[in-house]
This record gives C-alpha cells, sequence and structure tokens, in this order.
C-alpha cells in the first residue's frame, strides 16, 4: 500500500466524506469489515482443506 503518512490520510477521509456523505460512512466501514471477515474465514477453510 507504500507509506502513506497522516495528510494522506486526512484528504482520504475528507474524499470519501465529500463523496459518500456522513451518513454512508459507518454502513460502509460495516460492509468492509463484514467482507474482510468473511474473506478471511474462507481462506482459513481453503488452507485447512488443501493438504
Amino acid at each position: 500500500m507504500g507509506n502513506l503518512g497522516m495528510t494522506e490520510f486526512l484528504l482520504l477521509g475528507v474524499a470519501l466524506l465529500v463523496f459518500f456523505g456522513p451518513s454512508r460512512l459507518p454502513q460502509l466501514g460495516k460492509s468492509l469489515g463484514q467482507g474482510m471477515r468473511e474473506f478471511k474465514q474462507v481462506s482459513r477453510t481453503i488452507t485447512e482443506t488443501l493438504p
């Protein structure tokens, strides 16, 4: 992902607020977290089933 500093994170946060709005950000974070959790579960299952 590279070396992101505080300035880059702030710019990214502001861009997300402008693009999606403050009411949609919690929904996006929740769905992103669920997707990552499901991906980890599937990858763990695949590695356990392979010899």
